[in-house]
């Protein structure tokens, strides 16, 4: 987690949106390349932002003043707000206008660095708005320079017109949501809101088990709200990633251990909800690796700025500058199964990077919270405006 290697006085070549080769000292071009000069800053991988929900209708702000008289997370979601106010806004949103208002956000985390990012259904809860929701992602991946992995999360809360019979909705989501979104290929990843009020440990293996066979890999929104075993369930079914983990103890630990399973800590949500952070010095200390996502969403982290995330990783969550670069370049690759193409420098990967401002070292990036130090982002070989 700690170990990165660096480069001084170097330069590095992209061919093709990929990366050629690169190297130390003097280097001659051909005549006709390109050249930037970084004038003495960084060049780094783009940031790799492995859990978002940044296809969404409208915003929720007023819900923050509940917030601040005193209202937790849970008791909002019970009077209709949190996840079912953005299903109710979403469902009056046509498929064009959510891409209209979806697309400026895919460019902003651009701006801010972001060249692979995972992006979230879930704010649909019937099988139209969900497809709604994985179309308009289709739709930004090919449009903007992002490499994205789309996952649908028709299991990220109960709709109030089933609340009285959850099962009826599972079976909803296994039996037409799932086979839908397989019929469009809509889908890489599936996932399932795990957790004190939303969805079981039972009803998250079937629904887990019903997109395998549709070739969606798990993955898992767990423990943020309480001791779940949602982290234990993500392992047994071979997930991905399993993310936010505010609550994690020895029995987590222990099942993330040797597991294929990226814990992935999402502190933006913590921040903004005033919530527990996630242990991630514990998950370090015991040997594990971390990840580090932005969550961006409408409720509980409005926000997809890696650089922020870096900074409450190194404040809050008690991570080594290296550490936190790690977590969101290799290890948020590695969450989104593009750690043969993302994450790193290496030639043959995808030239997805960010030259930074000249700083005396990488540190003063998460040192310096809330002012940007990038200079300019390429994307697959392109530089973006």
């Amino acid at each position: 987690m700690a170990s990165v290697s660096t480069l001084s006085d170097a330069w590095l070549v992209i061919e093709h949106e990929k990366i050629a080769c690169y190297g130390e000292g003097e280097v001659i071009p051909f005549p006709d390349d390109e050249v930037l000069d970084c004038k003495g800053g960084m060049v780094m991988p783009a940031f790799c932002d492995s859990h978002t929900h940044l296809v969404y209708a409208g915003s929720r702000e007023k819900e923050y003043e509940d917030k601040i008289r005193g209202l937790s997370y849970e008791e909002i979601a019970k009077r209709g707000g949190g996840i079912l106010n953005s299903a109710a806004l979403l469902s009056k949103t046509s498929e064009n206008e959510l891409f209209e208002q979806s697309l400026p956000r895919a460019l902003e985390i651009i701006r801010s660095g972001t060249g692979a990012v995972e992006i979230k259904s879930g704010y649909g809860l019937n099988t139209k708005d969900e497809l709604k929701m994985l179309r308009v992602i289709r739709r930004i991946a090919e449009e903007t320079d992002l490499t994205i992995r789309s996952t649908f999360l028709g299991a990220h809360a109960v709709p109030a017109n089933y609340k009285s019979d959850q099962d009826a909705y599972v079976q909803l989501v296994l039996e037409e949501m799932i086979p839908a979104v397989a019929e469009e290929d809509l889908a890489d990843y599936i996932d399932v809101f795990c957790d004190r009020g939303f969805f079981t440990v039972e009803q998250t293996g079937r629904i887990l088990e019903a997109g395998a066979k549709y070739n969606m890999v798990p993955k898992i929104h767990a423990n943020e709200l309480d001791y779940t075993g949602g982290v234990q369930v993500g392992v047994q079914h071979k997930a991905r990633s399993v993310d936010h983990l505010e609550f994690v103890g020895e029995e987590e630990l222990s099942a993330l251990k040797g597991s294929g399973t990226m814990p992935t800590v999402l502190p933006g949500a913590s921040l903004f909800l005033g919530m527990t952070y996630a242990p991630a010095r514990k998950m370090i200390e015991a040997g594990l690796p971390v990840a580090l996502a932005s969550d961006y969403n409408p409720g509980s982290s409005p926000s997809g700025n890696m650089e922020l995330v870096m900074s409450l990783g190194i404040i809050q969550l008690k991570m080594l500058p290296y550490e936190v670069l790690n977590a969101v370049t290799r290890n948020g690759a590695y969450a989104m199964g593009l750690e043969e193409s993302h994450g790193s420098i290496t030639p043959g990967k995808t030239a997805s990077l960010i030259i930074t401002e000249a700083m005396p070292d990488f540190a003063f990036m998460p040192y310096s919270y809330g002012s940007s130090q990038i200079e300019k982002v390429i994307l697959k070989g392109k530089i973006q405006q």
